[in-house]
Parts: C-alpha cells; structure tokens; sequence
C-alpha cells in the first residue's frame, strides 16, 4: 500500500512541477483536491486522465483545465457529484468537465440519429471555451494509447474510426500536430493492422540507411550556418506512418517510390534568419519550386508559420526541410493550444479574443442557423473534411472545405461580400462561380452595389455553393425579403421550369400534393424562399407524367374515343409485363428514359417511341395504333438529345457552352451555331444522356450561362 501511495505522490509532485513552471505554484491547492478527487475513478480510466493532464500541462495549459481533466470521467459517470466538485475545485473547473463530459457522450457513428439540438450547444460550448476540446484530444490519445497497448478491448473499430473521422481532423484544425499524427497512426494501427505493420517494417529495415542520408544533411546544413554565422538548431524527424500511407494510396505508389519518407527542421532566433537559411539551403541543393510554401509571410488560419521547402538533397534523393523560429516551432507544436497558454499567463487578457477561426465561424453559425440539423451538417461539411488554403488579394489565407467555389469564399470573407457578389477572378483570370477552388489560388471576389444573392446558388445541381453555412446565409437573406416576394419569385421560377421542359399536362395542384406542399401557394413559397429548387418540381411533374397512362392524356379529335390499349411484344420494352418488345425512338420528338411516353406500331419497324407531348401523337389520325408500354430506367445507356438555345452572340459563346457542357459529365456529339443580325444567336448541340431528370438538369445549366436567353429541347430533323 504504501508503494502504491509512493507511486501516486511521485505522479503528483510531477504535475505540480511542470504546472508550476509556466504558472507557478498558486493552483497547488486546486490540483491536490483534484488528483484526491480523481482516485475515485476506476483505475484504468484513472491512469489515463492523469496521463492526458500531464499532457496538458506540458502544453502549459493552466491548473483549472488540467484539474477538469483529472476527474473529468467522474461527471461523466455519475453526474450528480457536480456539487461536490463544484465545492472542491469551483465552478470554473466544473463547466469545463460538462463541455467534456457532453462531448464524450456523443457516438459519432450515429451522428444522424443525435439529438441535433444537442450537438449544437456542445459546440457552441467548444467555442466558448476551447480548453473543453483540448482535454477531450488528450484524453483521446490515451485512450488511442490504451487500445494499442490492448488495455481495452470494447469496440476498437468504432472508436479508431471515429478518432479517424473526428478527432484526429479536429487536432488539424486547431494546428496540434503531435496529437494530430498520433490519434492518426493509432487509428491506422487498429482499422488496417496488415499495412500499419508493413509500413513499420519497411521503415525500420531501412532505418541506418535513412539516418546516414539525413545525417549528411543536417551535417551540410550546420556546416553553412556556421560559415553564415547564424545561430540555429538543426533536427531529422521521420515522418509518420499515416502520412506515408496516405501518399502512397493517393499516388496509388509502392513504398519504393516514397521518398520524403523523412524530414529536416531548422529552428532558429528570427524572421530574417529563416529566409537567410533558406538562401543558404537553395544555394547548396537544386529546390523543388512546386514544393515551396512561404507560411510566414502568409500564416495559415490557424496562425501556423513556417517555410517549406523540398530540394534534390545528397545522392540526387529529394529531401523536405523546414525552417522556423523558436516562438513558432511552439506554436506548430501546440496550435490553438501554445496561443491558448500565453493568453493565461496575461493577467486581465481576453480569453475570447482572437480565438481559433474554427470556433468563431461556429458562433456565427449559431446566429444564422435556424434549423439545428442544418447545423449538423455545417459540422460535417465545413469543420472535418480536407481544407484548401487559398489568398485574398491582400494576402490573407482563408481555409475553405475541398470543392469550395469563389462564392464559397466570398461568404467566408463576410455575408455581404457573398450577397453582393457578381463573379470573381482567380490568379488575376476570370472563373465561373462553380469553379472548384486550389490549394494557393489568389481569389478576388466583384461586387455590385445592392446584394443580390440568386437562388440558384443554393441548387447543388449547379455547383455554385459547397458549404453549408454559405447556403444558409443565402437562405436567410430571402427570408427576410417576405413571403409575398416569395410566392411572386417562386411562381416564376415553377412556370419558367415548366414551360421550358414542355411539361404541361401535370398540374400544379398535383405537383403541389406529389411534393407533400398543403397547397400551390406553399410550394411557391419554398422554391422563392429557396427551401426547395425548381429542380425538385421538375422532377415531381416528370413522375407525375411517368405515373400516369400515356394514352389517357392523347388529344384526339372529338368524333374518335379513346383506343383501347393493345398488347404487342417485340424487344427492349415491356408492354403490360411483356418484356422483350422491339423499339425505336422516334426522332421527330428524341425521348429519353423518364419521359412520359406512349408507344406507335408502325410497319415494319416495330414500337416506335414518342415523347406524350409530341406533335405527332397529338395530331395523329390513327389513334387505334397507340400502346400503352413502360420505358424502364436507363441502364446506363445513352441517348441523343438535340437542344436549342437562343442566346446574344459574341465571341467565344460556342466555346463557353461546350466547355460547360463538358464540365457537367456530358458527352457532346455535334454543335452548330448560327448568328443572326439582330444580334443574337441559335445553336444547336447533341448531348449524349441517360434520362429525362439529367436532361433537365443540363438544360438548367445551360438556362442560367450569362447572355443565354432560351433553351429548350426539340426533336431531330430526319427520321
């Protein structure tokens, strides 16, 4: 017993000496009554709390926090001990371990059926305080550390995935890297243990090798700096196991072919000094220009500085190097963390300035976001997936979701700027506002006078918004313009969708009802408040029309019944179950599957299939000829379809479209344009497509390109 109380005394006192480095002795008396506190916690959670509180405060975190991470399970598992742990370490601590203990009950493997509600608040904690994530990583990576070490055994899949999907992304975010590449190589270990365990072997077998080859590096490097007479310090570092895994499954590259397997820092006591060592590192080896980052000059969002640089190194082997000063080396390490620190040790500081731009866009959602599932998905979509880092005319990086657009980034600089925008130029040329934003891109957002959001920008048809939260601006913004506004808008955006797809013989009352609306009204409303796209009512009229005979909406002349249905069989249809029905699309009106359609027997060729609405069928004289049939969904075959578009003409118009149409997924099989002297233009393009809703679709698209006035479907001149 007494060895035990020996061993416990030593953890102590250990804690209370790193603790007292950076803020000195004043929090003993709390982290005493902690670690008291914290035995009541079964051993094995016990010995992880301590462990991840040691970690903290070589972070240089504060007491209060390290004493919420020591007993941070205890309201977990019985939380009405909060008043007693209220009375032993003050409310301070307390709202901490809650903003942890709500963030630990969450399974984020069912992250659909949380309570949204209560997600958002937790959030909404995180960034009120943003201790509570950081004692949550630590505790992490014990727990990543205790699987591994195989303390315990309950559901190491789940949480290795999660630690995959949330966490390790979320130490990204706040700029920890060591925490960050640890949560990683665990999760890794345990999801695919065949290629942790191969990589592991790889790397130790060729160890000596990789050591000699960083040794002559840094041994050249330190060499130069002396002659230079700059002071630094000089390391090798081996990149981790995730990383290398993660470029050779990118690349779709053996291990042979890694070859910045390892990497050099150089830490030194200035800003001119890290451009100096650069000098002297491109002086000495040929760079990589492709490979150069400059993060001092342009810190990342998350205030990380750094220079990266890649050269051909000894022996013609590529080499990363990476240069920084002392201040900022604390900071990578750290991240929101190291910013977090200082700010402690400044008595009377703001703790809420300047804090990690994460956690201010998440009290910005909370203001805008009405809908608390929409914040769910804000979360997934514009917090864990991977970042582009791109530049604002001034210099500034913002950190954008991967397959962000310039409207994207408008939004991020400020609403207005969103409402406001009316296109944008990347690196000094003029892009299309779906452009998918890179890595480095400069991006200068055009504005006009009055906001004048589109709402198309929210259709993800067309690609214009990635975020959530941008989509939800926009959203908000036409709430506010009422709902008479609304029901105008959306009555034109329905007839305008409508009218163009020749979809007629669905009405609007039946379109209402198909989309559960009470009323035509009501869904006016969503389409001009943006809650649903016109999209979405074309797609609702084209079932409509699928579901229902075709013959009973033939117009006849009025001395003729309706036929009666006739039943044939031939190949590539189905008439009334019958498979195996011969048929052709008729060229006169070029349908495709999802149209409504109706079946001709002709002579000799079999059923000829016509669009419902075609002339040809309207005006036909030979009613008794018609069959009902069902045109099933494409199997992945493709149809031509000619489209008309009327537009003004200018240079490049052609070119524009079909590099639209291109974009889009869709083949092109001919184009014809043709000017005419009132200024404008017809073109016709054939497009290659599976069904009705992607010719919709593409029409859209095409409907909304600057200078376009029509666009329309029609049939093909020859039979």
């Amino acid at each position: 017993m007494t060895d035990s109380n020996d061993d416990e005394n030593e953890v102590l006192e250990l804690l209370l000496r790193e603790i007292a480095e950076h803020h000195g002795s004043a929090g003993d008396a709390v982290l005493r009554r902690a670690f008291a506190l914290s035995s009541e916690i079964e051993s094995g959670r016990r010995g992880r709390c301590r462990a991840a509180a040691a970690s903290l405060a070589r972070m240089r975190l504060g007491p209060t926090a390290v004493a919420a991470c020591l007993v941070a399970p205890l309201i977990v598992e019985e939380p009405e001990q909060a008043q007693e742990i209220t009375e032993e370490l003050g409310s301070e601590a307390v709202s901490l371990v809650e903003g942890v203990a709500r963030l630990l009950a969450i399974r984020w493997d069912r992250i659909e059926e949380e309570a949204a509600e209560t997600l958002r608040k937790m959030f909404l904690a995180m960034a009120r305080d943003v201790r509570v994530v950081l004692i949550v990583l630590a505790l992490r990576v014990e727990l990543m550390r205790a699987l591994t070490r195989g303390d315990i055994s309950s559901e190491p899949g789940r949480v290795a995935q999660e630690t995959l999907d949330v966490f390790a992304p979320l130490a990204n975010r706040l700029g920890i890297w060591h925490m960050k590449w640890e949560l990683e190589d665990g999760a890794l270990r345990q999801l695919e243990p065949k290629a942790f365990h191969a990589l592991s072997r790889l790397l130790d077998e060729r160890r000596d090798e990789r050591d000699e080859f960083v040794r002559d590096v840094v041994s050249i490097i330190e060499g130069k700096l002396v002659e230079a007479g700059i002071e630094a310090t000089v390391k090798g570092r081996a990149k981790h196991i995730y990383s290398i895994y993660k470029k050779m499954e990118r690349k779709q590259v053996g291990f042979d072919q890694i070859f910045d397997v390892m990497a050099v820092r150089v830490t030194t006591d200035s800003v001119p000094n890290c451009y100096a060592v650069l000098g002297l590192v491109h002086s000495s080896w040929v760079p990589l220009p492709a490979e150069f980052d400059d993060y001092i000059a342009k810190p990342k969002d998350n205030n990380y500085q750094s220079l990266h640089t890649a050269v051909i190194g000894p022996g013609g082997r590529p080499v990363e190097v990476q240069i920084r000063t002392e201040e900022m080396h604390q900071f990578a390490e750290f991240g929101v963390a190291a910013h977090w620190a200082y700010k402690e040790q400044k008595k009377g500081a703001d703790a809420n300035h300047d804090k990690f731009m994460l956690l201010r866009q998440l009290m910005d959602w909370e203001r805008d976001v009405t809908d608390p599932h929409q914040f769910v998905e804000s979360l997934k979509t514009d917090i864990f997936e991977d970042q582009v880092y791109v530049f604002t005319p001034q210099g500034h990086v913002i950190d954008l979701p991967l397959g962000a657009t310039p409207l994207d980034f408008a939004y991020r600089v400020h609403t207005m700027v969103g409402h406001r925008c009316r296109g944008a130029r990347v690196n000094d040329q003029i892009q299309s506002l779906d452009y998918k934003l890179k890595t480095g891109d400069r991006v200068e957002i055009l504005t006009q006078k009055q906001p004048s959001p589109s709402r198309d920008w929210m259709n993800s048809t067309f690609g214009f918004l990635h975020t959530s939260s941008a989509r939800q601006s926009v959203r908000h913004w036409f709430r506010k313009q009422g709902r008479d506004t609304a029901i105008s808008e959306g009555r034109e955006l329905v007839d305008k969708e409508l009218a163009r797809l020749a979809l007629s013989a669905a009405t609007r009352e039946e379109i209402a009802t198909w989309l559960k609306f009470a009323s035509v009204e009501e869904m006016y409303v969503a389409v001009g408040y943006g809650d649903r796209s016109q999209q979405s009512v074309t797609t609702a009229a084209i079932q409509i029309e699928r579901d229902r005979s075709p013959i009973e909406e033939v117009e006849l002349p009025p001395s003729q019944p309706p036929p009666a249905i006739k039943k044939k069989s031939a190949s590539g249809l189905s008439l009334d179950g019958v498979d195996d029905i011969l048929g052709k699309r008729a060229r006169c009106c070029n349908p495709v599957p999802g149209d409504a359609v109706v079946g001709f027997i002709s002579r000799g060729r079999g059923v000829m299939i016509h669009r419902r609405d075609c002339v040809h069928v309207i005006k036909s004289d030979e009613p008794e000829r018609f069959v009902d049939i069902d045109w099933g969904p494409s199997q992945g075959e493709r149809h031509v379809v000619d489209v008309e578009i009327r537009a003004h003409d200018r240079p490049g118009l052609l070119r524009d479209l079909t590099n639209l149409v291109a974009n889009a997924g869709v083949n092109l099989t001919a184009a014809r344009a043709e000017g005419h002297r009132d200024g404008s233009a017809l073109l016709r393009l054939s497009l290659e497509l599976r069904s009705a809703e992607q010719a919709a679709k593409i029409l859209a698209r095409l409907d909304k390109h600057p200078g376009v006035l029509e666009v329309r479907r029609r049939g093909r001149s020859k039979e």
